[in-house]
């Protein structure tokens, strides 16, 4: 593992003392030291706080020795392409049972205000309340989201949406639904287009009322293929004797 030398290279090259950076990520400076010195080592929490402090992925900051790296590819580090491909590690926060199988987290809608800022930190995932589907693919990642609105008929206000993680956000088919997880948004539940040959994606509800909106690639922190919704309520029937 060369988190240490990379850490040390990261911020030597951006001119900073441990200090700033010990200030920036609510570290002590002796734990910093201790890092760059390969002393010791933050747990996950921790470890994400570089990676995105730095702007390198966990991947890269974890297995690379950046020291190897000749001074026109440490250069493009800072103007890297989006890994639209998510070759690079995309973190995932998630929860284990006591049969060391993958639970699936609930995000209500009061949780829903938090989970951008918190999507990625353990202790936050680990307080929201989980179950089990059995009938679902135990080799895959599903998480359950509150959906808010009536932008997705036939899927009303509170009902509980099921979603598989996507890593690789080119295998985003269009026409279908997806729950996109974004900065500024936080969490929507849309019919996605793939247009990331053009850095974007366009979102569109089933009902027509609001209309289809892009969003950047950049501003995109997570993506979850529909896998099926949980509602109290009937569908309206559109049948009369």
């Amino acid at each position: 593992m060369f988190f240490s030398t990379n850490i040390k290279l990261l911020r030597n090259r951006k001119g900073i003392s441990q200090e700033e950076v010990a200030n920036t990520l609510g570290i002590k400076r002796t734990s910093l030291t201790g890092y760059e010195k390969g002393n010791s080592a933050p747990a996950l929490k921790g470890l994400i706080g570089f990676s995105d402090y730095y702007k390198v992925s966990l991947d890269l900051l974890l297995k690379v020795d950046l020291q190897t790296y000749s001074e026109s590819k440490l250069s493009q580090l800072d103007r890297r392409e989006l890994d639209i491909q998510g070759s690079h590690l995309r973190v995932l926060a998630t929860t284990i049972g006591d049969d060391n199988e993958e639970n699936i987290e609930l995000v209500p809608k009061k949780a829903k205000a938090g989970y951008t800022e918190g999507h990625r930190d353990p202790d936050f995932i680990n307080v929201l309340s989980t179950f089990r589907m059995p009938f679902l693919d135990r080799s895959k990642k599903y998480r359950t989201f509150q959906i808010s609105g009536d932008s997705m008929p036939p899927v009303a206000e509170g009902s509980w949406v099921t979603g598989e993680f996507i890593q690789n956000w080119k295998h985003i088919r269009d026409g279908y639904p997806y729950i996109v997880v974004t900065k500024d948004d936080g969490i929507v539940f849309k019919i996605a287009y793939n247009r990331l040959e053009k850095g974007k994606l366009l979102l569109c509800s089933t009902n027509t009322f609001y209309e289809p909106y892009e969003v950047i690639v950049e501003n995109v922190l997570e993506v979850w293929s529909f896998t099926h919704f949980i509602s109290s309520e009937m569908p309206v029937n559109r049948y009369k004797n």
